[in-house]
């Protein structure tokens, strides 16, 4: 058997379950045997509409962060669901964008959104996915044109998490409402498992940084196509000094086999697996394991992928 049919084969036993080959599936069967092409119904704009707002709050240059002598105003794009509700909780999904790209990037603006927003407006409508709120922010710093500077952006992605706590969360969370009680780093501890971060490409990097730097505040993580270190021990040192176990997490990664990423993504993942410890254990359970990949035979390093990939996750957090 080659390398790429024992992975796939390795993909479909980590995702077994039956039935799901349908678009329209339950909410309790979204976990399907492969990523589910997004409908070309769901392209377009559904009758009941989501809103994307812009948010704007004050951070700190991050190459510099800790010593707060650069004050930066940045923006962020939150998307409300249909009939968003003040007195409700939401879940909240942090959704960055790859490389060459800004926040509005993945889910747009309210008078440019895209396929993937017209997509998860469809969904919540035709009740596959719970309502919840997303925020699309950047990792750029100084310029907007950042994230086009590879390796300034691996330096970027690796400090985010400075000012993903400290003010991006606390400006969101604090105007919209989501499981956190408040916005002291208590508040938002206490209200992980209603959060995560996912993203493509350098966006991917950021979700594995975000896991490595802020397991304390978020449950959920969505990497696609972009991979931290092939050092799986070093992964399970992660949740091991931070006090947690396998059951405290969940990672639902994306990749495709035309991928250049694919391979040094799917090497970490494996890693991970192998690790001492049994820390990361592949399942779509998460009263089993903590880590499903789903794998796309023939799918590129490009928007579609990106699309289909968190449209996929989007499914099944909190829906399952």
């Amino acid at each position: 058997m080659s390398i790429k049919k024992a992975l796939l084969t390795l993909t479909i036993l980590s995702t077994c379950l039956a039935g799901c080959s349908s678009n329209q599936t339950s909410k309790q069967e979204n976990t399907a045997l492969e990523i589910q092409s997004i409908p070309e119904n769901y392209k377009s704009p559904a009758t009941h509409s989501g809103e994307l707002v812009q948010l704007d709050y004050t951070t700190y240059e991050s190459l510099s962060y800790e010593s707060h002598d650069k004050t930066l105003q940045k923006s962020a794009y939150v998307y409300l669901p249909y009939q968003y509700d003040p007195h409700q909780s939401y879940n909240i999904f942090y959704l960055m964008h790859g490389g060459w790209s800004n926040e509005t990037t993945v889910l747009g603006t309210s008078s440019q959104p895209t396929e993937l927003k017209y997509a998860i407006d469809h969904a919540i409508e035709d009740g596959l996915m719970d309502p919840l709120i997303i925020v699309c922010p950047t990792y750029n710093n100084e310029n907007p044109d950042d994230s086009d500077n590879y390796s300034l952006a691996l330096t970027l992605t690796d400090n985010y998490h400075n000012e993903l706590v400290n003010d991006l969360i606390p400006a969101v969370e604090g105007k919209y409402s989501t499981y956190a009680q408040d916005t002291t780093p208590e508040g938002l501890r206490q209200s992980r498992d209603h959060r995560g971060f996912g993203g493509f490409s350098m966006g991917s990097v950021a979700t594995w940084h975000t896991f490595e730097y802020c397991l304390d505040y978020f449950r959920y993580f969505m990497p696609m196509s972009g991979s931290l270190t092939s050092d799986g021990d070093y992964m399970t040192s992660i949740v091991e000094n931070a006090g947690y176990s396998w059951n405290d997490f969940f990672i639902f990664a994306f990749s495709g086999t035309d991928d250049f990423a694919y391979q040094s993504f799917t090497s970490q993942i494996e890693a991970m697996k192998n690790a001492d410890n049994n820390i990361f254990r592949f399942a779509n359970d998460e009263t089993k394991g903590n880590l499903n990949y789903l794998i796309k035979e023939g799918a590129s390093h490009d928007a579609q992928a990106s699309h289909e990939y968190t449209y996929n996750g989007l499914l099944w957090f909190w829906n399952h």
